[in-house]
């Protein structure tokens, strides 16, 4: 691991708002442009600007047929949003698993609400 992060890691995706732009293109062949504005609460501009960095990074394809827009993913972006999926399980690890309250007591150590 270098610097703390896995390998897969990627800073582009790890941008919520891109991040969530990735996520909602996953499960689709195409989304309008006007669907992406309202799930992520972006501007035009501001949503266009993301679009823009992540087609610059080849993780997006956006058509333009009139005034209408749509993006999909692309199979580079399907790639990196899978390896940054896994580098997140992998950083961190058992962390969600379980509930703390549900860990078992040491033999050693006295059990929560035990008198001493």
């Amino acid at each position: 691991m270098t610097g703390g992060r896995p390998p897969g890691f990627n800073e582009l995706l790890h941008f919520p708002v891109r991040l969530s732009l990735v996520s909602l293109l996953a499960p689709a062949a195409h989304v309008e442009f006007s669907y992406l504005r309202e799930a992520t609460g972006l501007s035009d501009s501001a949503l266009s600007k993301q679009l823009t960095s992540l087609q610059d990074a080849g993780y997006v394809e956006v058509r333009r047929t009139g005034r209408r827009a749509t993006a999909r993913l692309t199979g580079t972006g399907r790639r990196a949003l899978a390896e940054h999926a896994a580098a997140l399980r992998t950083l961190l690890g058992n962390a969600l698993d379980g509930d703390p309250g549900e860990v078992p007591a040491s033999a050693d150590a006295p059990a929560a609400g035990a008198a001493q």
